[in-house]
């Protein structure tokens, strides 16, 4: 299963996105990339992400920004987004890839949610994913209003600090719901 960030510059949100992934998975099976619908390309990581990702041990020297293409968001089986408006663009890049795009709390809520009404099947993590990509038209309705993770790019450490709490908030409450 590969897992797609996507954020706007593909340098803040995104990148911790694919690098907190498999620490939370712990899944070989499932793979993490990122991508940005606008802006920036083959840059570094944002210096403030990559400082959080450091104080985990986690090398990003290697990581280059990239855009979000058609091809991208269709071979992947699950997109995470931070903000509406990046899956509204995904819906425009890759209109076959909106039914599995998803703000990323918003996921986490459906994962939770689908595990307290016994909606989760499967017996990978991978299969258990895809059940709750399956239900989510069903349980839309019953969830509260996605809720998005701002933006940090130019601005205070303390907002990468938040966005990397959000995100492992988020990573965490998934794990959890398909264990």
């Amino acid at each position: 299963m590969n897992v797609l960030f996507v954020c706007t510059g593909n340098v803040c949100r995104s990148p911790m996105g694919e690098y907190l992934l498999p620490r939370y998975f712990n899944d070989p099976s499932i793979t993490a990339d990122s991508a940005g619908t606008r802006g920036l390309f083959d840059h570094p990581i944002d210096p403030s992400s990559a400082k959080i990702l450091s104080g985990l041990g986690i090398d990003t020297t290697n990581f280059r920004s990239k855009r979000v293409t058609p091809q991208l968001a269709t071979a992947a089986d699950l997109i995470l987004c931070f903000e509406i408006e990046q899956r509204q663009d995904i819906a425009t890049i890759a209109p076959l890839a909106s039914r599995k795009t998803f703000l990323l709390p918003d996921f986490a809520n459906m994962c939770v949610y689908c595990a307290k009404e016994g909606y989760i099947e499967g017996a990978t993590r991978q299969e258990k994913l895809e059940s709750v990509i399956d239900n989510a038209s069903l349980i839309r309705p019953m969830l509260p209003a996605p809720m998005v993770i701002p933006d940090p790019h130019r601005r205070e450490f303390a907002a990468f600090q938040k966005a990397y709490e959000q995100i492992c908030q988020a990573l965490r409450i998934i794990t959890d719901a398909t264990k």
